[in-house]
């Protein structure tokens, strides 16, 4: 039996305000062709198939347009797990309508466990796999609070609770395999943070329990499962080296945190309860570059893309000595003519080295206008009796700048 593991597709999302249809739209035909042209028997979506628990009609037209199309394909199965991003009330809405096309989706836990234990059978009946499908398990499904609790005693019940939730699956799919008489594999999937587990800058992944680390370990998971279909992590990676248990990150990057990264799904195959497992690489549908340096590095750069006819979408940093106050205007001017288009600018050499960085994260965008005149006073040592009289003139200029864009209109 082959199966597709894939997780964190985040259909909807955008960009620093770009729109990114056309490329969740190409993603999806490629996974409905590599299904077809693979001979996949199942496919396992692991979380957060949606950047929103409100997604948006586009959104929507492309998931259920490509689960009919996976329908209509010799692939038999469709198993689908909500992820944090995703409303389960949402998912789970279209679920008897969607069973009819063998997508099985599990939007919430239950109090009934046997609800994600799930025997797939092929065209003549026969069982063929068995799938604990676990969700996103918020803090409320596993843990009762209590009044006086430390952080240590929270994270210590969310642990237990999903080592719990887990155990509880687990034991149902090997009666289930009993009862059966079948030596056919049992499937695990969810959607967490496991210690040690690789992240980069700029991904999107949020903490999965607020207020506590709650990174589970490899060790929690029932040693009956065959293969381990993990979501919420968009690096793909093992977890602790273990060959079948993985995650297989997300399709697509998620920011230029993850630009270079080589983007995969995972086929799992099965010859009895024995997994190998393949990564297949996904094509990029949309380059995005950071380009970092001087103003020589940047514009070299930029040259060097021009040349390729390059589409990319950039986020430039500018980390030169040299002031560019106009440096907005000096990149549209560097990309005028290509086809690139930049999406984020940020000048290290204002925020770093001249306004004064409260903490080494920041940028200039997380400063306000008056913020940044209050820095620009404080390097000048400005005396602060001052300060309100400056504030108020700059802030009548910004107001006749804005009455004139007004006028303009």
């Amino acid at each position: 039996m082959r199966i597709l593991h894939t997780s964190d597709w985040h259909i909807g999302r955008t960009l620093y305000g770009r729109k990114r249809h056309e490329e969740f739209k190409a993603f999806l035909a490629w996974m409905a062709e590599t299904i077809q042209q693979n001979k996949i028997d199942a496919l396992l979506v692991a979380g957060d198939i949606f950047d929103t628990s409100t997604p948006n009609h586009h959104a929507q037209a492309l998931y259920y347009r490509f689960l009919c199309r996976v329908a209509a394909s010799p692939c038999r199965h469709v198993v689908i797990v909500a992820g944090n991003h995703d409303s389960p009330s949402f998912l789970n809405a279209p679920r008897e309508l969607l069973r009819a096309l063998d997508v099985h989706v599990i939007g919430s836990t239950t109090l009934d466990p046997e609800s994600e234990v799930l025997v797939l059978r092929n065209g003549q009946d026969v069982p063929e796999l068995i799938v604990c499908a676990v969700p996103y398990l918020r803090d409320r499904d596993i843990r009762t609070a209590e009044a006086g609790e430390s952080i240590e005693d929270k994270e210590q019940k969310l642990i237990d609770g999903i080592r719990t939730h887990y155990n509880a699956v687990a034991t149902l799919a090997e009666q289930k395999r009993e009862e059966l008489g079948a030596d056919i594999p049992i499937v695990g999937m969810g959607h967490l943070f496991t210690a040690g587990g690789k992240t980069v800058d700029g991904d999107g992944v949020r903490e999965l329990y607020v207020g506590s680390l709650a990174h589970v370990t490899a060790g929690i998971f029932p040693a009956c499962f065959n293969y381990l279909a993990l979501g919420h992590l968009h690096v793909p990676q093992k977890v602790n080296g273990c060959e079948t248990i993985r995650y297989s990150g997300s399709p697509l990057p998620m920011g230029f945190g993850e630009a270079k990264q080589q983007k995969s799904v995972c086929q799992i195959e099965f010859h009895s309860t024995t997994a190998s497992v393949q990564l297949i690489d996904v094509p990029v549908f949309q380059k995005l570059e950071c380009i970092k340096g001087d103003w020589d590095d940047i514009s070299n750069r930029i040259l060097e893309l021009s040349a390729t006819d390059s589409q990319g979408w950039l986020e430039v940093i500018y980390e030169g000595d040299e002031i560019i106050g106009d440096l907005r205007e000096c990149l549209e001017a560097a990309i005028s003519g290509t086809q690139m288009e930049i999406l984020r600018i940020k000048n290290n050499r204002i925020i770093g080295r001249v306004l004064k960085q409260a903490h080494e994260e920041e940028t200039l965008d997380d400063l306000s206008v008056n913020e940044v005149f209050e820095r620009c006073l404080a390097v000048y040592s400005v005396p602060e009796e001052q300060w309100p009289e400056l504030l108020r003139a700059y802030q009548e200029v910004l107001s006749s700048f804005y009455e004139d864009d007004v006028q303009a209109e």
